[in-house]
């Protein structure tokens, strides 16, 4: 089974990476583009037959290690039939 978690900066929060890909681009000729957002998308490849089971190890993982729950939220996607 597998399962994505997107991790992004919470609102409110500095995102400077953001900040200089949106300069960047900017500056590459893309005016259009107003605001970027940067963030983490994992792939996880999990040993569970049990849907519930494999979201509740990854929600795990996500707040003890994947995610700084402090400036980042994450959203957990369990991709059937992988």
């Amino acid at each position: 089974m597998k399962a994505l978690v997107k991790i992004m900066p919470k609102k409110g929060v500095l995102d400077p990476q953001g900040k200089a890909i949106e300069k960047s681009l900017n500056q590459l000729g893309f005016p259009q583009i107003n605001k970027v957002i940067q963030g983490k998308l994992i792939e996880i490849e999990i040993d569970s037959k049990d849907e519930a089971n494999a979201k509740k190890i990854i929600e795990d993982a996500s707040k003890k290690l994947l995610a700084n729950l402090v400036i980042e939220d994450y959203e957990i996607t369990i991709l059937k039939g992988e």
